[in-house]
């Protein structure tokens, strides 16, 4: 079985063929889906999904390019969210510094925020790190939370054990199957196993062999025979480490 570890199933690009979409990934052996929110007006929808299908858990958090359109208001909503229980993590949270549309002490602000709510409520966190790894270890030393998933890592081996540190596992997808992504596929052969989890980020992140195609959470099963390939093992071994990792940073959660 295979978890896939992120995956924004509610996304609008699924609206026509969700139920589709998500029996071929079972079919293709994905076990175990986890959907993390990216602002307040997703949350009922992720919710949703983790109800009607029992092998996808949930997220709740506030996504670092959907802070210019948020309210403050909206970080008591997900405190009071949170309350209510249910949901695996705090997640989609963290920074983007590629973008230059974003203020960057607002998302700062919302991620702080965020930060403190997943210690005030125990949960690990679902972290979004583009091109701000070290922002964000800098903040992960100051509001220590439970672990959790620093996802579609691409930073340095030496900021990879530093998320390893702090009870972090890190994210692996489409990235992968490129072979000019020299840094990550070096990353996925030779980090610890056990600090590895699988993800698809789809419809996001299309693999090399999808490109100008919305990606799937079938394409899951592939990133395994990849990774599996880079490190010199079997896919069986990888699908195992892989969801067990998810499932231990996730609280224990299974599918059901």
């Amino acid at each position: 079985m295979l978890i896939d570890s992120h995956i924004h199933l509610d996304a609008a690009e699924f609206d026509a063929d969700r139920a589709a979409v998500i029996e071929q990934a079972r079919a293709a052996g994905v076990g175990g889906f986890v959907v993390p929110a990216v602002e307040v007006g997703n949350f009922a929808a992720v919710r949703a999904l983790a109800t009607a299908h029992k092998d996808c858990c949930y997220a709740l958090g506030i996504h670092p390019l959907y802070v210019m359109a948020a309210a403050v208001e909206d970080l008591d909503r997900l405190d009071q969210a949170l309350a209510e229980g249910g949901m695996v993590a705090v997640g989609e949270i963290g920074l983007d510094h590629f973008v230059t549309d974003s203020d960057p002490a607002r998302q700062l602000e919302f991620f702080v925020a965020q930060l403190r709510l997943a210690r005030r409520h125990d949960l690990p966190v679902i972290l979004h790190v583009r091109r701000a790894v070290d922002p964000i270890l800098k903040q992960l030393r100051r509001i220590g939370v439970r672990g959790g998933i620093a996802h579609a890592f691409n930073g340095s081996p030496q900021q990879a054990q530093m998320f390893i540190d702090l009870g972090f596992k890190l994210g692996f997808g489409g990235a992968m199957s490129f072979e000019g992504s020299t840094r990550i596929r070096a990353l996925a052969a030779s980090l610890p196993l056990e600090s590895i989890v699988l993800e698809t980020d789809a419809p996001d992140i299309a693999p090399a062999w999808g490109q100008g195609a919305r990606n799937t959470p079938a394409n899951l099963p592939r990133y395994a025979e990849l990774l599996a390939a880079l490190r010199g093992i079997g896919v069986d071994e990888v699908a195992e480490a892989t969801s067990r990792n998810a499932s231990t940073v996730l609280g224990g959660w299974l599918p059901g």
